[in-house]
Order: structure tokens, then sequence, then C-alpha cells
């Protein structure tokens, strides 16, 4: 878990770095913490964040991932029986998210929500994949029978 939390921090420094003040410990607090998330915004609200961020507002992108942060618990839900722990999965849902609000284009006509899941599933998929290569690689360094 601890290289999941440093590779997610890693990834927001990088993301957000000299664009934004977005505070690491508060998204961090919200993937791993005991807190509750935000609300989900209502229509009007989220298309107006839309279109702030569209306009380059940093400070609506944060707000847009903020407030979709449950769903990313939610799908994680989904994947709990994948061997990951459940903070990690919604660690790498996430960075989904992340990357879902920022390639969003109001143009194509389709809510945030439903394209946010896609990409967060996606980045768990990928995720479980790359760990079950790795689970299934033997080294000739270990014994095979002990």
């Amino acid at each position: 878990m601890n290289q999941i939390l440093y590779n997610l921090k890693l990834f927001f420094y990088k993301l957000f770095h000299k664009e934004s003040m977005l505070s690491l410990e508060n998204i961090v607090c919200y993937v791993c913490g005991n807190e509750e998330f935000l609300p989900p915004l209502d229509s009007e609200e989220e298309l107006r964040y839309l279109q702030l961020k569209e306009q380059g507002d940093l400070q609506a992108t944060e707000t847009l991932i903020e407030h979709n942060l449950r769903l990313v618990a939610y799908i994680a839900r989904k994947f709990d029986t994948a061997g990951i722990e459940h903070e990690d999965l919604i660690s790498i849902g996430a960075v989904g998210l992340i990357k879902a609000v920022r390639t969003f284009k109001l143009d194509k006509n389709i809510r945030l929500a439903t394209y946010a899941s896609r990409c967060i599933e996606n980045e768990i998929l990928m995720q479980i994949r790359k760990t079950s290569k790795i689970k299934n690689n033997i080294s000739l360094d270990n014994p095979l029978c002990e």
C-alpha cells in the first residue's frame, strides 16, 4: 500500500505542481482517511464548473475531482475481490478520475460521471492486470520446493 500511496503522491505532484494550489494532504485524506466524501454536484453546478475548467480554471478542476471521489469509492467496491486493498483501489481509481476530469470535453454530449466511471474502471483494471502479471512470475532464485 505504501508504494501505491507514494506513486499517487508523485502523480499528484507532477499533475498539479506549479499549476495549482491543490494540497496533496487533502486528496490523500479523502482517499485514505475516514472523512466523508463531498456530495456530488447537481447538474447545473457541474456544467458551470466544467465550463470554467474548459476556460483553464484549475480551481474548477479541483472541485470536480473532489466532488466525484464518491464515484471512485463506489466503483472500487466492485473490485474488492481482486486481491488489492480497498484503499489502494480507491487511490488507483482517483488517478483515473483525475485523468477523466482533465480530458473530459463538453461537446461530446455525455455526462462526466459516465465518462469518469469508464476511466476509473480502466485505471483499476490496468493495475489489476499489472499486479497479476507480477504475481505469476517465478524467479529462478526462489526454491521450487520447501
